[in-house]
């Protein structure tokens, strides 16, 4: 039995030795071949423009060529579930963004991936979004925009898509201000900039990367932002914190996912090249230039944002019997 136990005992050793040495060859090494950043709109949209301005400057720092593949569909799922189908050890990464990570595990009744299934790596940019309404709204600032729409009962409120940030918080808009507003979904940030500069819908919260010319302008006007601080692109237009009005602050984010099973060496490495990356001066230009704020956000603190914000969603769309697909 002695003679069993040390034979045993000396093979774990080993084994664990092997395995040791693996990690630390897997960390030396990557990455072997091409990385892939899957995105889950279509070429030329707002994720699309981010990530392939990422990918060229992570090319470089990563000695591999960065490869961007679009996989539309199911607000984002079809992109997260193809990640998780690939091996996980870094060459496949998701490009996630707030309605898709913090929203769907809440609207989508069957997921093909579940939060567990990724590890956030670096929360990339974010920008707030902006409450606009057309020029043929009396309305100049936020309290008479309450008693306008207060007057006009079933004014409808325009998002850029059903189950984002978009629609939730012009559903919160109407709850908590006893409003009675009717949600008109858009599919885009485009066409919902196009039809409220039009008049066909006469508000909502919108990207303020979509409706900043119309804004300037003045085909639309600037209500009220939703970020904490004043947006430096609408330095005059007060945010909704300021006008009382906390619990409607929010940004849109887009940022690097990694199935959780990628080993925890790869998953620093990632960081790492991703943190400096965002934090590389052309790069940032260029980000700051298309309209958003690079936030390099990483570790615990990113995690810990995107379930506390998890929470606040949930609510948001139990409350509004929004069911993702109906």
């Amino acid at each position: 039995m002695t003679f069993r136990f040390s034979f045993t005992l000396r093979h774990w050793a080993a084994g664990a030795a092997l395995a040791g040495l693996a990690s630390a060859a897997t960390a030396a090494e990557f990455p072997t071949q091409p990385v892939r950043l899957v995105v889950g709109t279509p070429a030329g949209g707002a994720i699309d423009v981010y990530t392939r301005i990422v990918a060229n400057g992570l090319s470089g720092e990563l000695g591999q060529p960065v490869l961007v593949e679009n996989r539309t569909g199911a607000a984002g799922n079809i992109a997260a579930q193809s990640v998780l189908q690939q091996p996980a050890d870094g060459h496949t990464l998701w490009v996630g963004t707030q309605a898709m990570v913090e929203i769907n595990p809440s609207a989508f009744k069957q997921m093909p991936w579940q939060p567990g299934d990724f590890t956030p790596i670096i929360r990339g940019i974010e920008a707030p979004l902006v409450l606009v309404t057309h020029p043929s709204v009396p309305a100049k600032t936020l309290p008479e925009l309450v008693e306008w729409v207060k007057s006009k009962p079933g004014t409808g409120y325009a998002s850029f898509s059903p189950g984002t940030p978009s629609h939730f918080l012009g559903y919160q808009f109407s709850n908590d201000l006893d409003l009675d507003m009717i949600h008109i979904p858009y599919r885009g940030s485009a066409p919902q900039a196009t039809d409220l500069a039009g008049g066909h819908s006469l508000l909502g919260f919108s990207q303020i990367q979509s409706t900043l010319q119309l804004i300037q302008d003045g085909r639309l006007n600037a209500i009220a932002t939703t970020g904490v601080e004043r947006s430096r692109f609408l330095p005059d237009v007060p945010t909704l914190q300021e006008l009382g009005h906390p619990e409607m602050n929010t940004t849109i984010w887009f940022g690097i996912m990694a199935p959780s099973k990628t080993p925890q060496d790869v998953q620093q490495r990632l960081t790492e090249a991703f943190a400096k990356v965002h934090a590389d001066p052309q790069v940032r230009a260029k980000l700051e230039e298309a309209g958003y704020d690079v936030s390099g956000e990483t570790g615990a603190s990113f995690a810990q944002s995107i379930a506390d914000s998890r929470k606040r969603w949930a609510g948001l769309v139990e409350a509004s019997g929004f069911e993702a697909g109906k």
